[in-house]
């Protein structure tokens, strides 16, 4: 199955300059973000043990350490998750991904409002190693420190990656990489930001969202016309709270096969001085949908 990341046409374009961010978990947007409650013992002797996390692992199946949700201590609580945390933010980079294409909520909150795109990813590159899914809950995990500390095996980071039921629209999956394999290029919001190249093979196609400007419109279609990328675009459709999909350019270089042009996707091409561009600037001028099919919302 495909993988989709929605995003601004500011990272959009990193994207297709060859790189993607790799997140630290305390820069998310979900403040439970990897900090379940821990129960340490009233006789825990506070000492510094190294904790290590595998990156690539599968979770454990039964989970290792796990209390009951009923379970209840005046011993149980996140202190120790959020230095943990902390810890993990100077070691780790994540890049989160969803199995939802369409979705109306991602699209407002990752996509720049209906202005960014939706960069649809194959699942099968071997970019993906180590890819594993969002465990969602009712109920915040509860676990002994015990487990952290035993020393038997690395601690698979995909057993921290549990997040409350309302985020499950979001169908999240995701890969984790030490930043120790990844390039810093500057910092956001209190954060170094840190990247790795993307193969351009790894992309199957971009979506664009309906209220992108039409000059950064342009801008992507003149990127990745020659590549194997197909790009569409997703127009708010006429009825139901739905999407109206108008493909612009299949899986095949320009130079192999024309664009396609509709009177919504025209503007992309209505400066163009050859005979696409005249195309375009006539369905623009004559079609009778051309009015109705460009009222953006």
């Amino acid at each position: 199955m495909p993988l989709y990341k929605y995003l601004t046409h500011e990272n959009t374009m990193r994207v297709l300059d060859g790189s993607v961010r790799f997140t630290q978990p305390g820069a998310f947007n979900d403040p439970f973000e990897m900090v379940p409650e821990l129960h340490v013992p009233y006789d825990f002797e506070p000492k510094d043990i190294p904790i290590n996390f595998d990156v690539g692992a599968p979770r454990r199946q039964p989970s290792v350490g796990e209390l009951a949700i009923d379970f209840e201590s005046d011993h149980c609580n996140d202190i120790n998750s959020r230095k943990i945390l902390s810890s993990l933010n100077q070691s780790v980079g994540i890049l989160c991904l969803s199995k939802n294409e369409s979705s109306l909520l991602m699209w407002s909150h990752y996509a720049g409002e209906y202005s960014g795109a939706v960069i649809e990813f194959d699942e099968e590159h071997e970019f993906f190693t180590g890819l594993f899914d969002i465990e969602y809950r009712e109920y915040r995990p509860k676990k002994d420190i015990g487990s952290y500390l035993s020393g038997e095996s690395p601690i698979p980071i995909a057993e921290l990656c549990v997040k409350p039921k309302d985020w499950e629209y979001e169908q999240e999956y995701r890969i984790v990489r030490n930043l120790s394999e990844c390039k810093k290029v500057g910092d956001y919001n209190g954060f170094p930001v840190y990247v790795k190249d993307v193969p351009m093979d790894a992309i199957k196609s971009i979506t664009l969202g309906e209220r992108m400007p039409v000059e950064q419109q342009r801008e992507i279609w003149n990127k990745i016309k020659n590549t194997k990328i197909a790009l569409n675009l997703a127009a708010i459709a006429n009825w139901g709270y739905e999407f109206r999909k108008e493909p612009i350019k299949y899986n095949i270089p320009a130079s192999e096969m024309n664009p396609l042009i509709s009177p919504r996707t025209a503007h992309i091409f209505s400066e163009l001085e050859n005979e696409f561009g005249e195309m375009a600037r006539s369905m623009i001028n004559k079609h009778k949908l051309s009015d109705v099919a460009n009222h953006t919302l």
